[in-house]
């Protein structure tokens, strides 16, 4: 059974090329903060069926509880 772990670690910009090759050899996925948020934004709809006044209302339940 294999486990894994996710971490986030602050490297530094002129190491990343290092860290990256790194990774790849040791058959571990590498994801930065940016890729992320460009597969979350990808696979978000596109095409939302909800008013400007629906999610103001979510948004008022949300901080202030029932509305």
């Amino acid at each position: 059974m294999v486990t894994q772990e996710k971490i986030l670690v602050d490297i530094p910009q002129a190491d990343m090329i290092f860290f990256k090759f790194f990774a790849d050899k040791m058959g571990w996925r590498f994801n930065s903060r940016q890729s992320i948020w460009d597969e979350y934004i990808k696979s978000s709809p596109e095409n939302i069926d909800l008013s400007e006044e629906e999610i103001m209302e979510e948004v008022r339940t949300v901080r202030y509880g029932k509305v």
